[in-house]
C-alpha cells in the first residue's frame, strides 16, 4: 500500500510522514487554502524529504509562469494538477515540464467516471476525489467523501489514488471497498484546517497498512 500525506506545512510533519512509510509528501501552492505555503516554504521543506520519497507540488489551474518557476526553485518529482485543467493542458504540462503529472478529478456519481478513462490518457497517476460542493472555496482537502462503491474494482491504464475524507478510522474499510491500492490524506490527518497532527499521521499510515 503506497500512501500520501498532502498540504504538509511544517518540518516535523515531513519528518513524521516519512517515519511512519508514506511514499508521497505532497505541497500546496494555493493561496486558498489553509495548508498552502511559498515557494520558499516550500523548498526548505522539501530539501529535508529523505532519499526515495516522491516529493509533490499541488497547484490549482497553475500558469506557465508559476509552473516554470516551480520547475526552475524546487526539487520537486511529480506535480498535481487539482483545478480545471482540460485534457489537453495535462499533456502539455507533461510535455513541457517533464516530469509526471498527476491529475485530480471529483467524483460525485457516476457521471465523472468517464473523466477517469479522459484523463488516464494523458497523466500519468490518477487521484479520485471527492467532488466539491458547488459553493466551496476549495477544490480538494474539505473532509469530504464519495461513494466509494463508483469505483470498486475498477483499473485504468495509469496508477490510481483514493482521496476524499479519509480519516485513520475509515481508511482501512475505503481500501477494503475500493481495492485501491495507493490512498492520499489531508485533513483526515489534522486538528484543525491547515495543522498536521503526527500521532494522526502515524495512526494513518498504520491503519493504511492493517496494523
Amino acid at each position: 500500500m503506497l500512501t500520501k500525506i498532502c498540504g504538509l506545512s511544517e518540518a516535523q510533519h515531513v519528518a513524521a510522514a516519512a517515519k511512519g512509510g508514506a511514499r508521497y509528501l505532497g505541497f500546496v501552492l494555493f493561496p486558498k487554502s489553509p495548508r498552502s505555503v511559498s515557494i520558499e516554504m516550500a523548498k526548505a521543506l522539501m530539501l529535508g524529504v529523505p532519499d526515495g520519497l516522491c516529493k509533490v507540488i499541488l497547484t490549482v489551474d497553475p500558469t506557465d509562469a508559476l509552473l516554470d518557476e516551480i520547475v526552475g526553485t524546487l526539487p520537486v518529482d511529480m506535480l498535481q494538477l487539482h483545478g480545471h485543467e482540460s485534457p489537453d493542458r495535462v499533456a502539455a504540462i507533461r510535455q513541457k515540464y517533464r516530469l509526471p503529472v498527476m491529475k485530480a478529478v471529483g467524483v460525485a456519481d457516476e457521471s465523472d467516471l468517464p473523466l477517469l478513462d479522459d484523463y488516464a490518457r494523458v497523466a500519468d497517476q490518477l487521484l479520485c476525489d471527492a467532488k466539491p460542493p458547488r459553493e466551496a472555496v476549495l477544490p480538494g482537502g474539505n473532509g469530504l467523501a464519495f461513494d466509494w462503491r463508483l469505483i470498486a474494482n475498477r483499473r485504468w491504464a495509469v496508477p490510481w489514488m483514493l482521496a476524499g475524507g479519509l480519516t485513520p478510522e475509515n481508511v482501512a474499510e475505503a481500501i477494503r471497498l475500493t481495492r485501491a491500492k495507493q490512498v492520499d490524506v489531508s485533513s483526515g490527518v489534522e486538528s484543525a484546517p491547515g495543522m498536521k497532527d503526527k500521532d494522526k499521521i502515524a495512526a494513518f499510515l498504520a491503519a493504511a497498512q492493517g496494523e
